[in-house]
């Protein structure tokens, strides 16, 4: 005899990684920084007393956020992610009987997310540049909206919101609807016009955005994201966090990346550089891609999404695979580069 779950957890299909790579194939899955951890790093981590539970309020962390952002320490929270802080966020805001709006497809962990917090899922499809269809997002707010989700670059399809989009958009969007932009990607954007939303919180006080040391600073496997918004809104995301959830090594590895910027800013700058010859060298070949502005782009391979996939494998190429509708591959290795391509050409030629 089983105890009694909840039937829509129950139902609700976890949450799945990227799938590890074989020794001779690249893992480009997962978003992760291909590049070393930087020794500073490694030095902060080593230093890092795992025997004593952490500062809960990852305080250190948080002032020197507040300093960088020109914000007060109570208008930035530390979460292990920023994924962990989307679930506060969701269980703060919403409960059964409200929806939670976002466009679609999208981060594949938002409908999670909504269901465990009771709320229902209302989805947008995105436009057909793989960008969020804000219009109608904002066309989709009803009485019982109480989140709005708006992922930039959105993942997998690496396509920005604008500065001018978002701003319409929030013009549209009732005061009492708490809008998080979940710019996880933010330090990959070259695109002068994309939204940067933290100069925007002064001006929009239903507005948080959601940030990672994950992705740029490379500390996807400490879990380490922070948010920066009202104090009365992160306030309530710390009252349903679980307590000391971000370890003593995260919040020491992140303080010693941001003592080294400079070196994560080389990174981004070949990788971003990297990433704009893979989008040239997928167009030269006739694939139709959104302009990439995370690190991975987007291949829109439909229906022929599972046999494009072993195509890639067969290369040595492990990526995301989002079938029907297409193929997210993270911008790793130099060496990964010519075998990503020489798969994309085989996937055009017989396909």
């Amino acid at each position: 005899m089983a105890v009694h779950l909840r039937p829509e957890i129950a139902a609700l299909d976890p949450y799945r990684q990227g799938r590890p790579a074989p020794a001779d194939a690249f893992k480009l899955s997962s978003n992760e920084n291909p590049f070393p951890t930087l020794p500073a790093v490694v030095e902060a981590i080593a230093a890092s007393a795992v025997t004593r539970y952490p500062d809960g309020s990852a305080s250190a962390l948080r002032v020197r956020l507040a300093e960088r952002i020109g914000v007060t320490i109570d208008e930035v929270h530390i979460g292990a992610g920023s994924v962990s802080i989307l679930q506060q966020l969701a269980n703060a805001t919403s409960g059964p009987g409200d929806e939670i709006l976002y466009s679609w497809r999208s981060f594949e962990a938002y409908p999670g997310i909504v269901t465990v917090s009771g709320a229902t899922s209302v989805t947008v499809p995105n436009r057909a540049d793989g960008a969020h269809d804000l219009p109608a997002m904002a066309a989709a707010v009803t009485e019982r909206t109480r989140l709005i989700l708006v992922c930039t670059p959105n993942n997998p399809t690496s396509a920005i919101v604008t500065g001018a989009e978002f701003e319409e958009f929030m013009a549209a969007v009732p005061d009492t609807v708490l809008v998080v932009l979940d710019e996880a990607y933010r330090e990959f954007v070259t695109d002068p016009d994309a939204v940067d939303g933290i100069p925007l919180l002064e001006r929009h006080p239903n507005l948080v955005v959601l940030r990672t040391f994950s992705k740029a600073y490379g500390l996807a496997g400490l879990r380490v994201g922070y948010a920066v918004g009202p104090s009365y809104v992160l306030d309530a995301c710390r009252a349903t966090a679980i307590p000391l959830s971000v370890t003593e090594p995260a919040q020491r590895a992140a303080l010693a990346a941001l003592d080294h910027e400079e070196e994560y800013r080389a990174q981004i700058a070949e990788l971003n550089a990297r990433r704009d010859r893979i989008r040239d060298g997928l167009r030269a070949q006739g694939w139709e891609i959104p302009e990439p502005q995370g690190n991975f782009v987007w291949l829109p391979t439909g229906q022929r999404t599972a046999a494009a996939a072993e195509v890639l494998s067969d290369h040595g190429i492990v990526a995301r695979v989002f079938a029907p509708e297409g193929i997210r591959i993270t911008v790793g290795e130099e060496e990964s580069v010519d075998r990503l391509l020489a798969a994309a050409d085989e996937v055009v030629r017989t396909l």
